[in-house]
Order: structure tokens, then sequence, then C-alpha cells
């Protein structure tokens, strides 16, 4: 999604804010077909790095994408499904059960015990479930009672279904938490919670009209997926699309198609690389690098690593500290890793290392980070909001300050 300033001429900036719209989560596998101990189950596949023994003991809803033969049989179409109740669900091995030694650590052994009951045998013995069931080649291999209930769900026969990706989900809603409703608790929040703020953003820098009319750039939100697995795809912030988007948009303004503009446009670029931050957790401060311990609450939070980990330069995270002080937001945090410790990463290495745009990666603070429920500063969110709106705003003016 874009906007384009009223001042715009090809060669012209971009100014972009990026994220990733991905969690760790369960996927079912494409033969999920599976019972043990008279439980019917689903087999499904770990996808990303998550803290998989936060998923056991909660209620888990089915959502994703389904491909359905149309009436006629020359077309596919694709519906969104969300099954928002608690249908399936992976439970703990009683304490009784354990040894000694299993009680010191809960481990999980990822394809053994992570899979989600879904019925009992006798159930589906009774209700007759084996009615219409279909064989393809690929419906046999999936549970007949998960076909009935995604074609329930969508209103169509199961044997409109010829393929389906789907994944498992908290049913809990969001939650207001602490003394003061001062915390957030939710799934997904990273990431969702960024581009939540990234797309409100720019919805509200358009109802600023007053500015776009002075506005030489264009404003842009690029939201990618397959983040928690590398970016490598063809949606993913490794493939063409920041680049092209770029290039496609700059050459729409152009009629001479060339090269050095597309060029002169990237070199005014700017990319902010949002993704969820480590806020220093009280029960394990240790884990943080003593001066570098975002606190929830506290505004943004910049990331840097000096090889190379995250995108961010002494000017990129200038251009926003500065961004920040003109819009009156708190200054902003920092962080950096313990140097005995592994760093993770994000898309504003990749996007910069395609495009040559220079990026910087922030985002707000929160704790339990790839649990299947995390937690967030309340007040971080109108935070995020004002900054991005801001760098919409102000970009422009600070970037030029700065002498090449």
């Amino acid at each position: 999604a874009f906007v384009v300033g009223n001042k715009f001429e090809p060669g012209n900036g971009f100014k972009v804010i990026g994220g990733h719209t991905d969690s760790p989560c369960l996927k079912i596998k494409p033969r999920s077909k599976k019972t043990n101990a008279g439980c019917i189950q689903l087999a499904v596949e770990c996808y990303g790095g998550g803290l998989w023994h936060t998923w056991f003991d909660r209620d888990l809803g089915i959502s994703g994408r389904v491909l359905l033969r149309s009436e006629d049989g020359t077309k596919i179409e694709q519906k969104l499904i969300k099954i928002d109740r608690a249908v399936l669900r992976i439970p703990t091995l009683a304490i009784h059960l354990e040894t000694p030694k299993e009680r010191e650590a809960f481990k999980v052994n990822k394809e053994d015990h992570l899979v989600p009951i879904l019925s009992r045998e006798v159930k589906k013995a009774l209700g007759g479930t084996t009615e219409g069931e279909v064989s393809d080649g690929w419906a046999e291999h999936h549970e007949p009672i998960l076909l009935q209930m995604v074609a329930s769900e969508l209103k169509v026969d199961v044997q409109k279904i010829v393929d389906f990706e789907l994944n498992l989900f908290d049913v809990q809603c969001a939650s207001l938490g602490g003394a003061f409703s001062e915390f957030l608790n939710s799934a997904r929040l990273d990431n969702l919670a960024s581009c939540y703020m990234a797309v409100q953003s720019l919805v509200d820098y358009t109802k600023e009209e007053k500015i776009l009319e002075t506005d030489e750039d264009i404003s842009l939100v690029a939201l990618f997926d397959h983040e928690e697995v590398g970016s490598s795809s063809a949606t993913g912030a490794g493939s063409p699309i920041m680049g092209e988007s770029v290039e496609r948009i700059s050459n729409a303004f152009n009629t001479h198609d060339s090269a050095d503009i597309t060029a002169s446009s990237k070199a005014r670029s700017f990319v902010l690389s949002v993704d969820q931050a480590h806020a220093v957790h009280p029960n394990y401060s240790s884990k943080h690098e003593r001066n570098h311990q975002p606190k929830m609450n506290d505004g943004m939070v910049i990331k840097r690593n000096s090889n190379q980990r995250y995108a961010t330069t002494a000017i990129t995270a200038y251009v926003v500290r500065e961004i920040a002080k003109r819009a009156g937001l708190p200054p902003v945090q920092e962080f950096v890793v313990r140097n005995d410790s592994a760093c993770g990463s994000t898309i504003g290495p990749i996007i910069s290392t395609a495009t040559g745009i220079r990026a910087i990666d922030l985002g707000c603070a929160q704790m339990s980070m790839h649990s299947i429920r995390e937690s967030m500063g309340s007040s971080d969110f109108s935070s995020g909001l004002k900054l991005f709106k801001a760098f919409f705003t102000h970009f422009r003016e600070v970037d030029s300050s700065i002498e090449d």
C-alpha cells in the first residue's frame, strides 16, 4: 500500500515501513490423518522457532486458506477460513506419570509430543462421519472429520475441497493486563503489532492533506511472509518484491524508463524495518547487556548489531532519533545483545542487501517472544503509531540535513 506525495517527481525517494506477517505456529501436514490410543489426531509441522512448550493445554482453533473447485469444475477459487473455537488440544502428561528426571525439565519431542487431539474414535463411529469420504490421492490422507469441519465452515460440499494450508492458533482473545492495564497480552504480537501500526499510520497520514500537498516522496508499507524461516520465498523479503516495487512505481511516473531514475530513487529512500524487540525480563535480567535493557511502555527500540544481523547504522539511527524528537516523543531505546549471546535477525539486512536502500531495525519491546501468548506495553502502541506517522511527515526534512 502506498500514497504518492503531490510534489513527487521521478527520482525522488520512497519512505518505506516494512514488516513481516508470519509467526511461529503449528501447520497441518499434507497427510494429516493420525490415530493413537483410541484418539483421532492431526499430524502437524512446526513452523519457525516457537516456544513449543507453551502450546500445551491451550484451546486451539484452525485458520488458513482453502482451495475449492468451482461448480462447473473448470476453476479453482481460494477462500480464507477461521474455525474460531477449541477444536484441538495438546494435553501435557500428568506429573504422576513422569519420572523424577522428566519432572526436572519439560522437554518436548516435536514429532511425538506436539500432536493435537481432534476427537475420540468412538465419536467418529457413532456419528457416522465416514459418509461422503473422497478418494482422489489427497483427501483420503486427511481425517474426514477435519474435511467436514472445513466444508461446514465454508458452507460447501466436501468434494469441492482440493487442497488447503491450515494453521493452528490459540482461540483466547487478547486482553489488557497489569494493575493499571498497562500490558497487552495476545498471540502473534511478533509481528502483527508492528504490521497494524504500520498500516494504520499510513491511513492516518493520508488524511493530512496539507502535508501531502508538499510531500515530495512516496510513502509505502510493505509486509512480507516467511521471515520466521529465513525470508527466502516468492512472498518473503528475500524476493524481488521490494526492489521491483520501487522500480515499477518510479517508471509509472517516468516516460523515459531510465535505470538512473530508479537508482536515484533508491539512493533517496529509507526503510523502517519494524519487528518486535526483546524487553528486559525482571526474572532473567542478566540475559540482557547491562546498558541495553529496553523496557515495555518506554518507547520504541532501535536494534543494532555490528555483525550486520540488524541493518541499523549511525546515520539511520540518527534519522529515527531526530524524527522522534521533532514529534515530541520519548527518546528511543537501544538494544544490543550480549557478546556471549546469539543475535536474531529480521528483514532489514535482507532488503538493504537486495536493493541498496538504507534501513534501520526497530520495534516495540515485548516479553515472551515466540510464545503462543506474548506481552507488550499498551502505551507502546500509541508511541509506535505516532513515530511511524512522524516518519512519513518529517523524514525528508531530517534526511536533507545530513551532508554526504
